[in-house]
Parts: C-alpha cells; structure tokens; sequence
C-alpha cells in the first residue's frame, strides 16, 4: 500500500506538471480502488503545499499593500489548514487498512511521527528526502512486521477551529468568519 517510491515519484511528477501552464491539469480526486485512493490522497496532500508555496510567494511580492497581504495570509491559513487535514486523513487511511491485519501492533516501539507528517515532509524537503523515504520505508516495514507503531495525531493547527484560536472567533469583529 505503502511505497515512498512511488509517493517521491508521484510528488515530482506533480511539481513539475503544476509549473507548465500547457499540462493537463492531474487528476487528484478521491479514488475508488484502495491503492489508487490512497496516491489519490497523497497528490491532494502534494498539491496543498504546492498551493501553499505559491501563496506564500504571493506575501514576497514588493509593493503588496497591507490589506493584500491581509488576504494572502488568509488563504495561507485555509492552505494550510487543508494540507494539515489531509495529513491526518493519510494516516486515518493507513490506519483502516491495518486495522483487518491486528495492526499497528499496541506492544509495538511507537514510532516518533505518524507516516502522514512523513510524506507532507517528503513533499517539502530536498536534502534529506532520500533519506526520509528510506525511513518511511522502514516504518512501514516495521509496522506490517509488529514491530513498531505510528499514532494518529489530531489538530496538527488549529488556524480554523472556534474552540481553539479564540483571538479571532471570540472577537465580535470577527464574529462572522467561518469555522473549520
């Protein structure tokens, strides 16, 4: 189910197809195959910080009045309000498929971060990719042997929940902002 081959593959391959305006636009919608569903899931994992990149660079531009800015930040706010969602549905994806086979093993070492936070990082660093994919490789290896674990983190940010930022949702002026 799991090949950081294939995810490294699929991140460059959508990078370089997001940067030529003349290529067809990747299908990432919701597959329904398991194996095609779960690189479904990681493009639109991809493409969030793909977007967000490009949002953020939006910030950079000189001469940006303030209130440009103001909607800019948002946007990088939503962005990455989605990429942090969907990281947490590749692991809940995971998760289910494991869960027929008694796995993640409970007894198991638990692993430091979830394989969802390791392919989001696959998808924005350079120097230590190789090495990332190697032990996202081991990970999975590891957790189909029983012998390590990962855990499904919630509300990696909390840009959008009332509960959470009440700086904004608790402040009348703000009062009519959506929720997460």
């Amino acid at each position: 189910m799991l090949s950081a081959t294939v995810i490294v593959n699929l991140q460059d391959r959508e990078t370089r197809a997001g940067h030529q305006p003349e290529a067809e636009a990747l299908d990432l919608e919701p597959q329904t195959e398991p194996a095609a569903a779960w690189l479904g899931l990681v493009g639109r994992q991809h493409r969030a910080n793909f977007d967000l990149w490009h949002i953020e660079d939006e910030a950079r531009a000189t001469g940006a009045t303030d209130t440009e800015l103001a909607q800019v930040k948002r946007r990088v706010d939503r962005t990455n309000q989605l990429r942090n969602d969907l990281v947490e549905e590749l692991d809940r994806a995971l998760l289910a498929w494991l869960e027929p086979k008694g796995l993640p093993n409970p007894a198991a070492a638990l692993n430091s971060e979830s394989p969802g936070l390791m392919i989001d990082r696959l998808s924005i660093l350079e120097e230590q990719r190789s090495d990332l994919a190697l032990c996202l490789e081991a990970l999975w290896r590891e957790t189909l042997a029983g012998t390590r674990r990962f855990k499904l983190y919630r509300q990696l940010k909390m840009y959008n929940d009332p509960s959470l930022n009440p700086a904004i949702y608790r402040n009348p002026a703000h009062a009519n902002l959506p929720a997460k």
